[in-house]
């Protein structure tokens, strides 16, 4: 199944909100994450302009989309990035795809 790496940076509000009542929000992520079904793997707090990372797994970019759009919906959330992630593998296999591409291309050539 494909991996995700989720990035958001929370609302004013909801900031405000943790510091008042401070939360780990692992299970509502989780929680969500496993109702569209995926599997969180991870979910990091950060510094930089995200607050929050998860490392998501799904089978497909819809289950994706879905969870990012369900997380906008709440409105607590002023930003987010999601980025498809490749293993190893799927990275090498891309690479010997690209090798054998490269005899049918040709390059914009100057004149």
């Amino acid at each position: 199944m494909p991996f995700y790496l989720y990035q958001i940076a929370y609302s004013p509000e909801a900031i405000k909100a943790m510091v008042a009542n401070p939360q780990d929000r692992t299970a509502a992520a989780a929680k969500l994450i496993e109702a569209i079904g995926g599997k969180l793997h991870h979910l990091f707090f950060a510094f930089g302009k995200f607050d929050v990372v998860c490392l998501i797994e799904g089978p497909d970019d819809r289950m994706m989309a879905a969870g990012a759009l369900a997380v906008a919906a709440a409105g607590t959330v002023s930003r987010s990035e999601t980025v498809k992630l490749l293993t190893a593998a799927e990275a090498k296999e891309a690479m010997g795809m690209a090798s054998k591409a490269t005899a049918a291309y040709k390059a914009p050539m100057a004149s």
